[in-house]
């Protein structure tokens, strides 16, 4: 499933259980779920 690529805290928690359920460590599934956040608000930035 990918992940989703939005700001909002529950879609950051989505993305977290998403990547453990795919047997990551929650260490790097929280990485990767900051890591999304991170290039939405890159993408909304770009916007303005």
């Amino acid at each position: 499933m990918p992940l989703l690529k939005s700001l909002a805290k529950n879609a950051f928690g989505k993305n977290v259980k998403t990547e453990m359920a795919a047997g990551k460590p929650q260490k790097q599934a929280v990485a990767i779920a900051y890591s999304e956040k991170r290039a939405a608000m890159k993408r909304k930035e770009a916007r303005r």
